[in-house]
């Protein structure tokens, strides 16, 4: 399947958050139309896109009278909060769902994707059990012990994440597990601890045509499930790193469909664990925006619509750190910017966004320099710099 043959297309992306406006500018820069639908208005791809829509994508209807509205001709999932069994009626009638209706349906799940890897596909991952109350958790806590972690089946960007290290711990975990979660789910996932020295994402992208590409692995730092920092490359043995790419493509063909993946790792001394994975640009990337001759998010609209990827290109050591809002407001505003900008091989992404929370991840600042320690480095003093404001 392509899409080269005749340009623009229309593309709809469900989720218009940030990594959804950098698709939105990387799809109009080849000429093609873009229609953001989010739950909010004035989200950051909405301030791009050539047309918007503001709907529920948990509601069924809503999707098909916005699909009937635009007619595009492929639908493109940017987050986790969305009605799929609808996204599977779609393609039932032809539309083209990135990466598939099925794929969608299994990640945006993390039972099912980890069912997959586990069970199916004989991967290895963290021992894990479900629960769907409290007490399936305490059952499920003494079977695999402590600490461990806990984590909604359906979420995005760490919300309701926690360790939990002893017994006591438990109640409120179960709690904020509840609260993080997306869509009718009440279900969470509780996962054993595993001591890794690295959490990798590899950016893997299958194609129409052609092999499965990989760009070098990203190393990323979380804080309360969330990411805080990435860098590129993150340092990994040749063995090591031939395991993830072998893993990735194996659990990538498994879902099919076209598109880029962030594939999700822990790294220990001697192996890699699958943990996760993402069928779309992955927060994570954002380095890429600094660190590539092609950014993750050209490298997934070429392999949606099927244009060639001849070289993807590590210009130098680079890193990406979040700007973060620390009080609520609306209308916020930017100070610090001048300043950050003053070093050399630095930028920043300021998203847009309508309104403010604490934690609200509202920018990021990249660097690129000598050594990803130095890069590092700079984009940390970049991000220190800037301060979000109510307006």
């Amino acid at each position: 399947m392509t899409f080269a043959d005749r340009l623009p297309r229309r593309l709809m992306l469900l989720g218009s958050g940030e990594l959804g406006k950098e698709f939105a500018i990387a799809a109009q820069r080849l000429g093609n139309t873009v229609i953001a639908v989010d739950r909010y208005a004035h989200a950051p791809a909405m301030q791009v896109a050539d047309a918007s829509a503001v709907i529920s994508m948990l509601d069924g209807e809503a999707l098909e009278a916005v699909v009937q509205e635009f007619q595009p001709d492929l639908i493109i999932p940017e987050i986790e909060a969305i009605r799929t069994e609808k996204l599977q009626e779609f393609e039932d009638r032809g539309l083209t769902v990135i990466p598939t209706a099925r794929a969608t349906h299994f990640t945006m799940n993390r039972d099912r994707i980890r069912d997959l890897a586990a069970q199916q596909l004989g991967l290895r991952t963290a021992r894990y059990a479900y629960a769907s109350c409290f007490e399936e958790l305490q059952a499920a806590a003494t079977a695999i012990g402590y600490p461990n972690v806990i984590k909604p089946v359906m979420s995005s960007s760490g919300k309701g994440q926690s360790i939990v290290q002893q017994p006591d711990q438990l109640q409120a975990a179960w709690e904020y597990a509840i609260a993080g979660s997306r869509g009718d789910s009440q279900k969470v996932i509780l996962e054993e601890f595993i001591p890794f020295e690295l959490e990798i994402t590899l950016l893997t992208i299958r194609q129409w045509q052609g092999p499965t590409l990989f760009c070098p692995p990203i190393g990323h730092r979380q804080e309360r499930g969330d990411y805080q920092e990435s860098w590129q490359p993150a340092p990994l043995s040749a063995e090591l790193l031939a395991q993830a790419q072998a893993i990735a493509a194996q659990v990538t063909e498994a879902l099919g469909g076209a598109g880029l993946f962030g594939v999700e790792f822990f790294v220990t001394q001697d192996e890699v664990i699958f943990s996760e994975l993402s069928p779309r640009p992955h927060d994570t990337g954002m380095v890429t925006l600094i660190s590539q001759n092609l950014n993750e998010f050209e490298l997934h609209l070429r392999a949606v619509l099927g244009l060639p990827i001849p070289t993807i290109e590590l210009l130098g050591p680079s890193a990406s750190r979040v700007i973060l809002a620390e009080d609520s407001g609306d209308r916020p505003s930017y100070t610090g910017v001048a300043t950050a900008l003053q070093e050399p091989l630095v930028d920043l992404r300021l998203f847009g966004k309508p309104d403010m929370r604490p934690q609200r991840r509202m920018g990021v600042a990249l660097a690129r320099d000598t050594s990803v320690e130095a890069a590092r480095a700079k984009a940390d003093r970049a991000a220190a710099q800037v301060t979000v404001q109510p307006g």
